[in-house]
């Protein structure tokens, strides 16, 4: 077992001693460093807690982190097309959550970036507007095919539908982008090369736990425009 994963399992143990005494000015639990199977954990001393490395972020991680722009750029270009384009009460609504969700984890993946001292790509309109002219919108700055992104057949086929065949389109290709954004977070944390790095790994929690909420949403609004 790695010292993070022991050390994570001891502040997790500690976490429930301190829960268990009512006394504020009892001194903090000890936080141990658990051994093999079978034997005792060693307490910590401050200096130990000091030297302890922190897992860093990687290549893997900041190649997650541009294309997740990418990636949500695109979204932020679908929801600009629905207020012309419902046919529906509860659509726009919904697009204008999601836009403002979308944008909010742009900034958290920008700050990212920015705070390492990391390139941070262009995610105005004019960057999702690749999604529609050329094949830049399918892949990433690595040239790798991100999943549920809109081929420019699928935005054409998107900007020329009105109503209901627009709500139900909109639904079904949003369903399929959000998709591949979580599918995407799913990858960078099984792959093995990132997603180590806390706030990374806390921020692609947030946009996994965020996308399938509203993947929830569409779901559940798709089937009533179906059943109308």
């Amino acid at each position: 077992m790695s010292i993070a994963r022991r050390t994570l399992l001891a502040v997790l143990a500690a976490g429930v001693v301190a829960g268990c005494t009512s006394d504020d000015e009892a001194d903090p639990p000890p936080v141990v460093q658990l051994g093999p199977p079978g034997e005792t954990g060693t307490p910590l001393t401050d200096g130990e807690l000091a030297g302890l490395d922190q897992p860093q972020y990687t290549d893997a991680d900041v190649a997650f982190v541009h294309g997740m722009i990418q990636h949500h750029a695109q979204a932020l270009v679908m929801t600009d097309l629905v207020a012309e384009r419902t046919g529906s009460d509860d659509l726009p609504l919904m697009a204008e959550r999601m836009d403002v969700s979308q944008r909010d984890e742009i900034a958290m993946l920008e700050e990212w970036l920015e705070n390492r001292g990391e390139d941070v790509p262009d995610a105005s309109g004019d960057h999702g507007e690749h999604g529609q002219h050329g094949q830049h919108g399918q892949h990433g700055e690595d040239g790798q095919s991100m999943p549920g992104m809109l081929t420019d057949d699928d935005l054409a086929r998107l900007e020329a539908a009105t109503g209901r065949d627009f709500d139900e389109l909109f639904l079904l290709y949003m369903i399929r982008h959000h998709e591949g954004a979580v599918l995407m977070v799913s990858e960078l944390l099984s792959g093995g090369e990132g997603g180590q790095e806390s706030a990374l790994f806390q921020l692609a929690q947030h946009i996994d736990s965020d996308q399938s909420i509203e993947i929830a949403r569409m779901k559940s609004l798709l089937a009533e425009i179906a059943a109308s």
